[in-house]
């Protein structure tokens, strides 16, 4: 029996399970009375998706609606698979994706893969599965980035997952460590997880209005390996914790978040840099990534290990190069504080100032939800099939905000918040 077919039968406490469901639906979607709910999870994760599940109907939805995924027939896939088959996507669920949103449905996913799945992959193959599937995903990705729906990310402590962070441990104090993990990143553990949300929402808007009282130009990014200006859009807004969706609904897009983030001109960003930590990106883990950029676009790109997957991303289509996002997550983060390395996106982003190459949020603009295609093009928003975020900040980072002027103002120190900042 190999590592994917032992699935948990390892417990995980079920009134922190359960709190991470119902904060889910009440904070993370606020799933409105009959609202559907497309939920998207790893065949393992069954029993957080139940529980989510009673939680929705219990708010009142019309109808939950689950798709799983198995790490076996992926790997039966590319072991197994014509060789044409890595060219092609299901693009007909996709556009399913995109009717059932375009109806209002909210949207769910569960993450928990094996962030290294694919390790030991044709990496040409592994590449061009990605690029097939990005491009596919387009009508559902394009609506999740214009906030058109109310939608959320939450974790489940896959077993595979568990073993790649605690490779030491035996499997079931392995799960059960990323477990204990993720229910405290995600604020579960105290008595009133909603409140408490609701106090650490406040704390990423007050951030955010300062950044936004500001009104900078561009953000300089200093320390090892980096020395990268990005500029920002015209009219670009910070955002961060709780979001109003194009229909109206607040909602949290990502628990854990700790993040204030905004959309970078796609032809503004200068430099070089290196990222903090390691990049788990659909199945494959690509390390020691260093770019330089011109013009706003990348035209140099390195990796330690992944470099082939990392060229492949890149190459996906013209904006796949430029950024489509940049955000600001002190290294004082409980998450950075954990001292733990997730080799998943939606925890490591949240330990470390980022940057993401591809598609931008158009929400993040002044009137965002009243702008059309050309206008955010007009006003350096990026277009891209993808949006693949990866990790520049660390405790030897410093930020400047850049106004129009040349004056400058710190915004980070050491990986910080500076004191005027604060």
């Amino acid at each position: 029996m190999n590592t994917h077919q032992t699935v948990a039968a390892v417990s995980v406490d079920e009134n922190r399970l359960d709190r991470l469901a119902e904060l889910a639906v009440r904070v993370g979607l606020n799933l409105q009375p009959g609202q559907d709910l497309l939920l998207t999870a790893p065949l393992e994760a069954a029993p957080l998706v139940r529980r989510i599940a009673i939680h929705a109907y219990q708010a009142g939805a019309g109808l939950v609606t689950p798709l799983f995924a198995d790490p076996e027939v992926t790997l039966a896939r590319f072991r197994h698979g014509a060789d044409d088959a890595f060219d092609r996507a299901p693009g007909w669920l996709y556009d399913a994706m995109g009717k059932a949103f375009d109806a209002n449905t909210a949207r769910l996913a569960v993450v928990g893969d094996d962030p290294m799945l694919l390790a030991g992959e044709d990496p040409e193959k592994v590449g061009r599965a990605n690029k097939a599937n990005s491009i596919a995903y387009t009508p559902a990705r394009e609506r999740i980035t214009r906030f058109d729906i109310n939608w959320n990310l939450v974790a489940w402590p896959g077993s595979a997952w568990a073993g790649r962070m605690f490779p030491k441990l035996p499997h079931a104090e392995a799960v059960a460590r990323l477990a204990d993990a993720i229910f405290a990143a995600s604020r579960v553990d105290g008595d009133d997880p909603v409140g408490a949300w609701k106090a650490h929402n406040a704390a990423l808007r007050a951030r955010s209005d300062w950044m936004n009282a500001k009104s900078f130009h561009s953000l300089h990014f200093r320390g090892p390996g980096t020395d990268l200006m990005v500029g920002l859009a015209d009219g670009h807004e910070w955002m961060g914790g709780a979001s109003v969706a194009r229909n109206g609904i607040t909602c949290n897009p990502n628990i854990p978040s700790e993040e204030v983030f905004t959309t970078p001109h796609a032809a503004r960003t200068e430099g070089v840099v290196a990222a903090t930590k390691p990049l788990s990106h659909m199945g494959s883990l690509i390390d020691g990534i260093r770019v330089r950029f011109e013009s706003g676009r990348i035209v140099e790109a390195h990796a330690s290990r992944g470099e082939e997957v990392l060229r492949k991303l890149i190459d996906t289509d013209e904006g796949a190069a430029r950024l489509g996002e940049v955000a600001l997550v002190p290294n004082g983060s409980p998450i950075a504080q954990s001292g733990l390395l997730f080799y998943n996106t939606l925890f490591d982003e949240n330990a470390a100032c980022h940057i993401a190459l591809g598609q931008c949020y158009s929400k993040c603009f002044r009137d965002g939800a009243r702008l059309d295609a050309g206008e955010i093009a007009a006003r350096g928003g990026n277009t891209s099939a993808i949006h693949v975020d990866w990790m520049i900040g660390s405790a030897d980072i410093d930020v400047d905000g850049v106004h129009a002027d040349g004056s400058r103002l710190p915004v980070f120190r050491k990986g910080e918040w500076a004191p005027d900042a604060r």
